[in-house]
């Protein structure tokens, strides 16, 4: 079958292939239908008419771009997807639950979906690789068109909502901060609601975990596309005409480039992502989530009175300073990433500050400036003749603007390093900002003092001038060893290299904290922490890092609890910790304000996902009524990535779960890979996603909710104990299994994902990867994703549920118990995405029978759990527009991962005899697909 057809293709010469392709073709044509049929039958699932709208927009594009580069290639694509649209119909997930297969996991029966699957197999080994190539590269650049018509439409639905709300109302119900806040105001009062308004922060940690595939090239065409998108409902006649002709324009564009990067980027570069980010979406949009809680709150009051809603939103990075297990990041480059954020954000509020100030053209006789700002002025004026004489020319009898226009030089002179006249602080900046603020506000210009200026007001609260405040990593081995280096050799003597770049990641700290101020650097993780003597090592290196006591930094030292073991004993860890006079004194300066920081990838590869979950659970429980206990202000920050079996899932659900105490207002995670483009890469997005989270954030403080939290857990944790013995025992029995991590690496593109120039972080810890030990747990995740088994997700729940076999249980949990309906409703979008029919593909790669039964019985028993627990018939069936644009999505993924299992299975099969030419077009063939895979299945790292 598939096999035969593939063999000895690369031999064929050119006719003769093209006449194999020909008979595929017919065939498929002859077995079934029209391509006009199958198109009906695409149109047949149930989606929203705008976003069908969309993707039918964009699959004329994309075939029109593919006729012109190649009307074979359009054919084709053409032929690949009516197969697969016939071969998805039916329920979702069942047709290749009890099908028959061959030898190589492809399917053998008569039924129409798997004929049709069989001939898509059939076309695709028949094709020469360069034609896979460039059919890879069409499905692929179409998985970012219909991520641009999700993304499109979901913001449609957002303004729409918006557009509705009635202004009369006590909530804004499309703005969730409001309805939040109101509920507050209900349980706890005004006093009390604004109590907790004030200590709220949402701190999210972008980081540079390899798991955004796509690349930014990629991300430029797609980010045009997007805005031409979005211009079309206000177009007509020429206009519209030339909106079409762009958008060929780039969707070519798109389709003829290599959706791999050409090199991994540096850990300078992958800073670029966070200041893109920056610069297209959250300077401008967190001050308008601000604005808008206010508009709500102090209705026609507000932007002329002082503002109620705090600046919340604090972020913070890891790249460039993330050193655990990525030698890439050393001191030099934390200090070039340092700069480079400091500089941007600067020359932003400078361009800010000065734009603001021409429009501040209040004449001083109608609008007198108070006796602050005249004696700042004055101030001005001794610090820089230059700077004043300047802007007086400009501003005659215009004081708040002539001041204003001095304080965007002195922001350009701090990035210049000009000491005469740079701000020290950004703290000094916001004084100067407030004296401005507070001299309009009492001469009667309210509009501009809480407009205007407090919008740049707020965009300093939130990202001072450091931009995001950096947080360095390291292993606590990697310390263990530079102390021992330095007790037996001297901290001048002969030392290793890791243990001189230790000490000088040190000093990289204490000169970003002098030059750019002590929130830019203060955080410092310790990985795999399991003993408070791993704390006192780093206070301990601080210090032996420096002559001087004085010119040790401030340090946060955050402990991070990630396997199982460390998550069970993390209470213990704790308390030594408070023994520690360096973890005293820190804690006398902070205000007894203490960060933990726990790790749901590496808890989850241990000890799989039900365990790792509820272990996760009970740590923050155990350690909130710790911190209560000994008046520890307690901030817990979720390592939570992009995929289920990574913590993934939407987060305002995630913190409306949490354990009572383990929140406090504050919520910080890491943000990673594809989420971060996803969440924030477009403002209404972002809008949502921050105000959605802070919302949450708010809410888990509410009695209500601490009260729903706290009794269904006692309620259903025996239950939950249950699921968590023999989901554990199941899991750990597959990973025990005799050569299984070979196995894994051979069942899944593992080694090829590793060779993915998609990240300046290598793929293992070590050297090599001989344990799954060795293994990060991104690559882990990321392999199961790629093979459509998504294994890490959701891996000995079905045996679990099997064995407790109480349904009626399960679905009392589900609807009561939060943190669990969160967990189940995370599970069963992750099976949404798996495709059985092709998980029996990648399964025969291994030859070994017994683990592929072990996978793929788990995989159908969880699945049936899943969906008795939810009350649906597949997966996804409630969720309306993420369902069916599952649904939509599989027939252009399962293409992809055909020809990546056929492509892997040749390499596997062949390669000491391949030629090394034609091994590098298969790499080439198998690294396109992993990005198309990702770009059609979304969160998976």
């Amino acid at each position: 079958m598939g096999g035969n057809v593939a063999e000895n293709l690369s031999n064929q010469s050119v006719p003769e292939a093209a006449a194999r392709v020909a008979a595929v073709v017919n065939r498929l044509v002859n077995r079934i239908g029209s391509n006009a049929e199958s198109r009906e039958r695409l149109a047949e699932i149930e989606i929203p008419e705008e976003l069908r709208d969309n993707l039918a927009l964009f699959l004329r594009l994309e075939r029109r771009v593919l006729s012109e580069y190649d009307p074979e290639i359009a054919d084709l694509f053409d032929k690949i997807l009516s197969a697969e649209i016939v071969a998805n119909a039916g329920n979702p997930g069942t047709r290749a639950a009890d099908e028959a297969v061959d030898e190589q996991g492809v399917p053998t029966a008569d039924e129409p979906t798997a004929v049709a699957f069989r001939e898509v197999v059939d076309l695709i080994d028949s094709l020469p690789l360069d034609k896979q190539q460039v059919i890879v590269r069409a499905f692929t650049s179409f998985f970012h068109l219909a991520n641009l018509s999700e993304e499109n439409y979901r913001v449609a639905q957002l303004r729409e909502r918006e557009a509705g709300a009635s202004t009369d109302t006590e909530v804004d119900p499309a703005n969730e901060l409001t309805v939040a806040y109101h509920q507050l105001v209900n349980e706890l009062g005004v006093e009390g609601a604004n109590e907790l308004l004030g200590k709220l922060e949402f701190h999210p940690v972008f980081t540079a975990h390899p798991t955004e595939a796509r690349r930014k090239a990629v991300e430029g065409k797609i980010r045009r596309i997007s805005n031409l998108l979005e211009e079309r409902p206000r177009l007509g006649g020429s206009d519209l005409v030339e909106n079409e002709r762009h958008m060929l324009q780039e969707i070519d564009a798109l389709v003829r480039t290599s959706p791999i990067a050409l090199k991994k980027p540096t850990p300078v570069e992958e800073a670029d992502t966070i200041i893109d980010i920056f610069d297209n979406t959250l300077f401008d949009v967190i001050p308008v989530i601000y604005r808008r809680f206010d508009d709500w709150v102090l209705g026609d009051k507000a932007g002329t009175v002082p503002p109620l809603c705090p600046a919340f939103f604090h972020p913070g990075s890891w790249i460039g300073s993330d050193r655990d297990g990525n030698p890439n990041v050393t001191a030099k480059v934390s200090r070039e990433v340092a700069a480079k954020y400091f500089t941007h954000m600067v020359l932003k509020l400078e361009d800010k500050c000065r734009r603001i100030g021409r429009n501040l053209t209040l004449e001083a006789t109608y609008s007198k400036p108070s006796a602050e700002l005249i004696n700042l002025w004055n101030h001005q004026v001794e610090m820089s003749p230059r700077y004043t004489a300047r802007a007086e020319l400009i501003s005659e009898h215009e004081p708040h603007r002539a001041v204003m226009l001095v304080m965007a030089d002195r922001l350009n002179a701090t990035v210049r390093r000009i000491t005469d006249t740079m701000y020290h602080s950004a703290d000094e900046f916001l004084e100067d900002l407030r004296v401005v603020q507070r001299s309009l506000a009492a001469c009667g210009a309210v509009r501009a003092a809480y407009g205007p200026v407090q919008t740049i007001i707020w965009q300093v609260e939130s990202f001072g001038f450091h931009m995001v405040e950096m947080e360095f990593r390291q292993h606590s081995v990697v310390h263990a060893r530079a102390l021992k280096d330095i007790h037996e050799n001297g901290i001048h003597g002969d030392l290793q290299p890791m243990t001189r770049e230790v000490i000088d990641t040190f000093r990289a700290i204490g000169s970003i904290q002098k030059r750019y101020g002590k929130k830019m650097a203060h955080r410092y993780i310790i990985s795999f922490t399991k003993s408070a003597q791993h704390v006192a090592d780093v206070f301990e290196l601080a210090h032996l890092s420096f002559a001087h006591e004085e010119d040790v930094p401030e340090l946060d030292v955050i402990p991070l609890f990630e396997q199982l073991e460390d998550l069970e004993g993390c209470v213990d860890v704790l308390d030594q910790m408070l023994t520690l006079p360096v973890v005293q004194k820190r804690l006398a300066q902070t205000n007894r304000r203490m960060e933990v920081m726990l790790g749901y990838s590496d808890s989850s590869k241990d000890a799989g996902p039900t365990t790792a979950m509820l272990a996760l659970h009970s740590a923050q429980e155990r350690i909130a009524k710790w911190a209560e206990k000994n008046d520890i202000d307690l901030v817990l920050m979720h390592g939570r990535g992009g995929a289920v079996g990574r913590g993934g899932g939407p987060a305002n659900k995630a913190v409306l779960a949490q354990p009572k105490g383990s929140v406090n207002c504050f919520f910080k995670l890491t943000e990673q890979g594809e989420v971060i483009f996803a969440r924030y890469g477009n403002r209404t997005l972002a809008q949502r996603h921050v105000e959605s989270v802070a919302a949450a954030t708010l809410l888990q403080s509410a009695p209500s909710v601490e009260k729903t939290n706290t009794e269904t857990t006692q309620k259903f944790w025996d239950m939950a104990e249950k699921l968590n013995t023999a989901s554990h025992e199941r899991y750990l029995d597959l990973l025990n299994t005799e050569d299984f991590t070979p196995w894994f690496s051979t069942v899944t593109p593992l080694t090829e994902v590793g060779l993915l120039p998609i990240g300046s972080r290598p793929a293992k810890r070590g050297l090599g990867a001989k344990s799954l030990d060795d293994l990060r747990t991104i690559p882990w995740i990321f392999s199961w994703s790629q093979a459509r088994i998504n294994l890490a997700a959701w891996y000995g729940l079905g045996t679990a549920c099997e064995q407790l076999g109480d349904l009626d249980q399960l679905k009392a949990a589900y609807q009561e118990w939060p943190f669990f309906r969160t967990f189940i409703d995370n599970i069963e979008m992750s099976i949404a995405k798996t495709d059985q029919r092709i998980a029996k593909m990648y399964l025969h790669l291994g030859d070994r029978q017994d683990l592929s039964e072990k996978v793929f019985t788990e995989m159908q028993l969880t699945r049936k759990w899943v969906l008795a627990i939810v009350g649906d018939e597949w997966p996804l069936q409630r969720r309306r527009v993420l369902g069916c644009a599952v649904r939509v999505r599989n027939p252009y993924v399962d293409a992809l991962s055909i020809a990546q299992v056929r492509a892997l299975r040749e390499v596997r099969m062949n390669q000491d005899e391949m030629a090394e030419e034609k091994k590098a077009e298969y790499m080439s063939l198998i690294l396109s697909t992993v990005t198309g895979v990702s770009a059609g299945l979304q969160n998976t790292g």
